[in-house]
């Protein structure tokens, strides 16, 4: 019948079973994989090195039962570490075979895997296959890692070049797993699962319902889940009566003795929990389940759930994350969920969620009371990001990104330096401030204004979703903004909503989307800074640029795509910044070589994002043509050139950072290019007082500006074009002579 759905058994014999599958596959290297040396007395000995042999006998059958049925031109899908050694078995067998290998279990760092006595043999049949496939970028460092450490190849971001050995160019891709989100919102409306939920809720009433869902494994960190609960109700007792934690421990391997042990301790924690906070009024704080549970009584605790508590001390995903979101999806308001920081699902859920240190137990107990306390805002702010996640990265996706990646697999810096500005004189700028009688201020929102912590993607325990100026800052905005002669102008590369909820009530001109649309205090309307004509032909590649983008969004968990009238911008700052930096090397490479070829928008690498804008969307561009607009006029008191002090906060990208040359030759006087060029030794005797400094006002003559210093009276470049050499004409006297011609000349 297997047979009959394409699915073609291998037959083991038990006593290989036992040492194959229990052995060296679930004893040796499922704990190694999770950070659990082996015990000194069970190192390498005799019996680990029959399960050894028994693991290679195994992969053998497997490699020759895939030989049975392989075409050319398949595709080969391995999956986890019970398979690793047929990567090179099917190569030596089918050097043309196209394989993919992936991961479900966390890969150990280098330090944790070089323990493994067989650790080259394994690490070198992966190198065999064309793509390996991880759950998050942390894996898939760990193994370029090991591979730089125990191999002498050739290893870059996302690849290792295996010829050497035998092996094939390898990509290593990360491939979050998902599930399938509908049939846990589709059993909602069961009538079976809603009745169970009325249940659950008449037997709760109204106490908050904290709960954990674990197989009974000691990598789960049940023990620590009850000790973080045991101490969050002694920090606030006033929650026995009104919480309860329900603990579902799915039995698993009871006839290892390890596990008995567990089950043991787990037992005694519940009854010392419940033994210090039960009371005959509210019953036990803690209700914990030794047993599996059918899918409809699942949904509805989920459902029931005011708080999911997930403290695994190492796992490759945990999806019970991802279905507990999936069942939240029509409660109102959501539940919140907690979860390990040693999960693998924290990559991608960790902005949707609270993170915690499950070791840490006064960290997880705070936890536990803050999302109990945590308001309806909050709550729908995590789960709809951790929804829309859920949503999209789902098994179905999971399975077809791979087989892309493999296919893709089969087929065939840019470096922006940074330098420290020198700090800020405030004395000196104070007492220009108090002697200036016209001011300008420009100051940028995110890193100048707003701070750090309430930047979007920052990785924090749990994402904020809104930006907010702290008070005295506002008030001194306003204080400023509001004297006389000065104009405060804040600007952003983010969308305009972001700018409006933070000043929508200040006195000020706010410039968004890199200045390319501004609005004036008061005013709801927003005004473009850029002509149609200068942006003529942008739908051309926008449509290329934002497939790029989603191409890499997809593959790159925690990114996401900012669309703006005028650019589009990729942002990966939720993600790790070696994974990120790879991927957005990735992106150029893809514009570049796709959408870009032949457009002229032009790409913005900034801190942690790549946008794609029309050249006539620069930011010094759009931001000299705002201050044209609001401060020149008939006025001669409003001519930019009567600013007398002007001051510009701003973090802005390696391309856009002419925006400060732009505001200095704004308002400096500019030469007229048919005066006399200036002389070294043509000092003004004039004294100080005719000096114009950079940023007074430009003087109505067009005499050449007089010098104040020595530091001043330097030779400058006459403009236009260089004069003729007349026929026999001699160079000066002061031009360069070589030494050997100066030296013949004194001899003469």
């Amino acid at each position: 019948s297997a047979m009959k759905q394409n699915c073609y058994p291998v037959f083991l014999p038990q006593d290989l079973i036992n040492d194959y599958y229990n052995g060296f596959a679930n004893n040796v290297l499922w704990p190694l994989f999770h950070y659990i040396m082996p015990p000194f007395d069970k190192g390498v000995n005799e019996c680990s090195a029959a399960q050894w042999e028994a693991y290679k006998k195994a992969n053998e059958l497997f490699t020759e039962a895939i030989l049975q049925v392989y075409e050319d031109d398949d595709y080969v899908w391995i999956h986890d570490y019970h398979l690793m050694l047929v990567p090179k078995m099917l190569r030596d067998a089918k050097p043309d075979s196209n394989i993919g290998w992936f991961l479900h279990t966390p890969f150990p760092s280098a330090e944790i895997y070089r323990t493994l006595p067989w650790r080259q043999e394994i690490i070198e049949s992966l190198l065999h296959a064309n793509l390996l496939g991880f759950h998050v970028y942390d894996y898939l460092r760990h193994f370029l890692s090991s591979c730089a450490q125990l191999t002498s190849l050739e290893i870059s971001a996302h690849s290792v070049d295996a010829t050497s050995i035998g092996g094939c160019c390898v990509s290593c891709a990360t491939v979050p797993i998902g599930i399938s989100p509908e049939e846990f919102t589709d059993a909602l409306e069961s009538p079976d699962v809603q009745q169970n939920v009325e249940k659950l809720r008449v037997q709760y009433g109204n106490r908050r319902v904290i709960l954990g869902i674990d197989r009974l494994d000691y990598m789960k960190g049940i023990p620590h889940k009850l000790m973080a609960f045991g101490c969050f109700l002694d920090k606030h007792p006033d929650w026995a009566a009104n919480c309860v934690l329900v603990q579902l421990a799915v039995p698993s391997r009871r006839d290892v003795p390890e596990y008995q042990r567990l089950q043991r301790q787990v037992h005694e924690l519940v009854g010392q929990v419940c033994g210090r906070h039960s009371s005959l009024e509210s019953g036990a704080p803690v209700i914990y389940l030794d047993q599996s549970m059918s899918f409809y009584d699942l949904i509805a605790l989920y459902q029931v759930a005011d708080v999911a508590l997930i403290t695994s001390l190492r796992d490759g995903m945990n999806l019970v994350s991802y279905e507990y979101v999936a069942s939240h999806k029509k409660r109102d308001p959501p539940g919140v969920l907690i979860l390990s920081e040693f999960a693998g699902a924290a990559q991608s859920l960790g902005a949707g969620s609270i993170r915690v240190n499950p070791w840490n137990l006064h960290e997880t107990a705070d936890a536990i009371y803050e999302a109990l306390e945590m308001t309806r805002e909050d709550r729908m702010a995590l789960h709809s990001y951790a929804y829309q996640y859920v949503s999209e990265h789902t098994s179905q996706k999971w399975a077809e990104t791979f087989l892309q990646s493999l296919q893709e697999a089969c087929s065939d810096l840019m470096e922006v330096a940074a330098e420290v500005p020198p700090l800020l004189p405030y004395e000196e700028l104070l007492t220009d401030w108090s002697e200036s009688t016209r001011r300008l201020i420009i100051l940028d929102l995110l890193e100048c204004l707003a701070p750090a912590k309430k930047r979007p993607g920052l990785q924090a325990k749990w994402r904020p979703k809104t930006l907010n100026l702290p008070s005295e800052l506002r008030q001194c905005l306003q204080t400023i903004a509001g004297s006389p002669n000065t104009a405060v102008v804040i600007t952003t590369d983010k969308p305009r909503e972001s700018i409006e909820q933070v000043c929508w009530n200040l006195p000020v001109l706010q410039a968004a989307e890199g200045c390319c649309v501004y609005r004036r205090p008061g005013e709801r309307e927003w005004r473009s800074l850029v002509e149609d004509s200068d942006v003529e032909g942008r739908e051309e590649w926008m449509e290329g640029v934002r497939a790029v983008f989603d191409y890499f969004r997809e593959r790159t968990p925690g990114s996401y795509i900012e669309k703006q009238e005028y650019q589009l911008r990729w942002c990966w700052d939720n993600i790790q910044f070696d994974f990120g930096s790879a991927q957005a090397r990735e992106v150029l490479i893809h514009l570049w070589a796709g959408p870009l070829v032949n457009s002229e928008a032009e790409v913005v690498v900034g801190d942690r994002s790549i946008t794609v804008r029309p050249h006539a969307c620069s930011r010094s561009a759009c931001l000299e043509r705002l201050l044209m607009h609001e401060l020149e006029d008939d006025s001669a008191d409003h001519e930019i050139q009567s600013l007398d002090f002007v001051l510009c906060f701003a973090v802005v990208s390696h391309r856009d950072e002419d925006v400060f040359e732009m505001l200095q030759n704004l308002i400096e006087e500019q030469p007229d290019t048919e005066s006399t060029p200036l002389e070294a030794n043509s000092v003004s005797a004039e004294g100080p007082d005719s000096v114009l400094m950079p940023g007074t006002p430009r003087s109505a003559d067009t005499q050449p500006r007089p010098l104040s210093s020595p530091r001043d009276a330097v030779l400058r470049t006459p403009p236009g074009p260089a004069p003729e050499v007349e026929p026999g004409e001699q160079p000066p006297d002061y031009d360069w002579v070589p030494l050997a011609t100066r030296q013949r000349h004194a001899d003469e």
